[in-house]
């Protein structure tokens, strides 16, 4: 903490100094200026190209996303298919035809409990299954 001299009468009075010092903030702020200044180009995608025009196909779209619910009453389906615990990977398996990297969206109803979902997305993430994503609707406006 500072202190500020000043005259009175006979000595020289000590008292506290109010000011705020600004020096260390403008030096951490210049460093993150250039530490911006530096990252920014190199965030950059690539370099600005003019492409030409083709007339070939484009590529294939990947296949569309296996969908797994779950109702209010803690049924699971496989798209439509109503599974039970025993028969939910054996019908997963059958629906990704055994590719482990197919997308899976798990939609599980508001009123049901989070222990279920958890548990069958860790059932289908045990199978081998990573990409395994939850469904929510967006807020009606």
């Amino acid at each position: 903490m500072g202190a500020k001299l000043s005259q009175n009468g006979n000595g020289f009075r000590v008292g506290p100094v109010s000011d705020i010092n600004v020096t260390p903030l403008v030096d951490v702020m210049l460093v993150l200026l250039i530490v911006f200044m530096v990252a920014a180009p190199m965030m950059a995608a690539g370099v600005k190209v003019d492409l030409p025009t083709s007339n070939a196909k484009p590529l294939e779209e990947p296949k569309p996303p296996i969908v797994i619910s779950i109702d209010g009453k803690g049924t699971v389906y496989v798209d439509k298919t109503a599974v039970t615990k025993d028969t939910l990977l054996p019908v997963l398996a059958q629906e990704s035809a055994g590719d482990k990297d197919r997308r899976i969206h798990l939609r599980g109803d508001q009123t049901l409990a989070y222990g279920k979902v958890i548990q069958t997305m860790g059932e289908i993430n045990d199978a081998g299954y990573a990409k395994i994503a939850l469904v929510s609707e967006a807020p009606q406006h």
